[in-house]
């Protein structure tokens, strides 16, 4: 399937999901799916109390596997969520699998104030420098190298301008936020060569399903654990800082990677908490 096929089973995919009606979608023979993490029967979960669709709406796509990818937000009762959605198709265009992951607030372990989702043309514009699909894994799993046991040291390349947007809020260069977390006022390479995030314990069941090869995009799955014992640790500056999670705690992460000239460019993240240590129930499929 071309890029255009792909889009259009996307289109109608996000149109059944507005109107609450899984029966609009082409679902393959036992078409799995699920919802942060948990896999539910067709219909259930958000289908029944989606209001609409944000504004945002970045897709991008794989046509070597078939699959395509949508970064965006929905609407609830109570809020807007940041919304991420992965989609397998067979070889006949039915959707095989569809993989949610939905950040409600109002549930989340950690809450970012004010997000807001919006778009940004370096995830939309083809790659000038393209490098091979091997490659793009490559140094998008050199990201989660360099974030477990952050301790400054680089297992990736960073563009010098890149950029990081979690839950619909930037946590790099960001005057703002930096008010409450200070390091977000250094730039991507930056926070990692100060080993700010050595409480990160381990990047686990790292996936990497879908390839934008055009456009130098890469979607990635995991999940972030930490085990809570790290009370203090040392930055590669010599401060000696307080871990902010001191109990047993995971992240289920979906993590969308921009990647141009070899490096990575921009970096576009949902994610939530889960049980500690909670297995993916993709990973026996």
């Amino acid at each position: 399937m071309n890029r255009s096929a792909l889009y259009s089973v996307l289109d109608g995919f996000l149109a059944a999901l507005a109107a609450r009606n899984p029966e609009r979608v082409a679902w393959a023979p036992g078409a799995k799916t699920s919802e942060n993490n948990v896999m539910l029967p067709i219909g259930d979960g958000v289908w029944g109390t989606i209001e609409r669709l944000g504004e945002y709406q970045l897709r991008f796509a794989d046509p070597k596997t078939r699959q395509v990818g949508y970064f965006g937000a929905i609407h609830e009762h109570i809020e807007e969520s940041g919304f991420t959605l992965r989609l397998a198709l067979n070889d006949r265009g039915e959707v095989a699998e569809a993989e949610m992951c939905i950040v409600r607030q109002s549930d989340s372990g950690i809450k970012f104030e004010n997000p807001r989702y919006w778009t940004k043309p370096i995830l939309e514009a083809v790659a000038t420098a393209p490098v091979s699909r091997a490659e793009m894994v490559a140094l998008s799993n050199g990201y989660f190298d360099t974030l477990q046991l952050n301790d400054g040291t680089i297992h990736t390349k960073f563009h010098p301008d890149c950029n990081r947007v979690e839950n619909g809020v930037q946590t790099t260069r960001n005057p703002d936020f930096a008010k409450i977390v200070p390091v977000s006022a250094l730039g991507c390479e930056e926070q990692f060569r100060m080993g700010n995030y050595r409480y990160d314990d381990a990047l686990r069941a790292r996936r990497f399903p879908l390839v934008d090869e055009e456009r130098g995009l890469v979607l990635a799955f995991g999940f972030i654990d930490h085990s809570g014992r790290l009370a203090e640790y040392q930055l590669t500056d010599g401060r000696t800082v307080k871990s902010p999670v001191r109990r047993p705690h995971s992240f289920y992460i979906s993590e969308l990677f921009k990647i141009d000239h070899g490096m990575l460019c921009q970096i576009e993240a949902n994610f939530i908490t889960v049980p500690y240590r909670m297995p993916s129930p993709w990973d026996h499929l």
